[in-house]
Parts: structure tokens; sequence; C-alpha cells
């Protein structure tokens, strides 16, 4: 990567090639460099303490080991149904196999409630050190065991039970 210029105290501006995966623009610290979206309407129910995938997943491949990658994630229709008094969902976002975020009892349920739905969010700023591509997902679990619980829940058309993760390379 070669210095055009320095910017005194605020950083290093410098040009990332597109055949390393940049686009040829100057990065200064702190730039956004790439940005990666995507969604999931696909409802997944568990009834065990077992993480399992969420199916929102993205995947970037940022073009320097010092770049950090901004995560933004938020999970829609998250349920937890009242078979199990003290019933929670918890979601956990991972890099690769790394959880780098958690959630803490989304959906907490006592015995006096059916069951309950919810959104929860994630806003994570990463230093995966690498250049190879990384992929970011979230996991859930049911950390009481018996009774139903799901994200991106089918509660009907007035619900909106999409996922969404963003994720930005911000130059290092």
């Amino acid at each position: 990567m070669a210095i055009t210029r320095v910017l005194g105290a605020t950083g290093v501006a410098a040009t990332i090639p597109a055949l390393v995966g940049g686009t040829g623009r100057t990065a200064v610290t702190g730039n956004i460099l790439q940005v990666v979206h995507a969604t999931t309407t696909t409802q997944v129910s568990i009834s065990s303490t077992t993480l399992t995938d969420t199916t929102l997943t993205a995947a970037i491949t940022p073009a320097s080991t010092s770049n950090k990658v901004l995560i933004l994630a938020t999970h829609n229709g998250n349920f937890v149904s009242s078979a199990n008094v003290n019933n929670a969902l918890r979601i956990i976002l991972l890099r690769t196999t790394t959880a780098i975020g958690r959630t803490g009892g989304v959906n907490w349920i006592d015995s006096s409630v059916d069951s309950i739905a919810s959104s929860a969010s994630f806003n994570v700023l990463d230093s995966p050190s690498t250049t190879s591509a990384t992929t970011y997902k979230t996991q859930f679990t049911n950390i009481n065991n018996s009774a139903a619980a799901a994200v991106q829940y089918t509660f009907g058309s007035d619900w909106d039970t999409t996922s969404y993760i963003t994720l930005m390379e911000i130059a290092g």
C-alpha cells in the first residue's frame, strides 16, 4: 500500500489498490471502505440449549490487517413460549467460530405470560486482523431447554420478522 500523504495527527492517507480488494481511492483512518448487507426471514425454532445458527450471516474481506469491521445486527421476531417459567432466549454474534458479542436474556418469561416476542441488536467494532474473507453470523439458544424458542418467528403479516446484518470495513 503506497502512502500518498500524511495528515498530521489525524492519520495516514493511502491508496488501496483494486487488485487487493480496494477501490483505488484514498483511504484515511476512520473512512468506511466497504459495506456488506444481508437479511433473513427464515424462521428457526429450537427447544434446547444447543447453540443454533439463525441463518443471519454475511462475509467481508478486509483490505488490510489493521482495518476494523463494524457489525450492526438486528434480530426481529425473537420468540419464547411460557412452557417453562424463567424461560429465555440468548443470541450470540460470532466471527467465524469466535463469540464477539452476546445478548442477555432476551424474552424473559415468567408464569404470568403466555409467550413474548422482541428484537435484539448488536453494535460491535471488531479487529479481525486478517485480509481473508471473514464471516460474521448469529446463533441462539434457549437457556432453560424445555420450551419453544425461535428467531424470525412468523406472527403474521403485521409483524416485521426480517433480521438484518451490516458489515462496514473501517480504515485502520
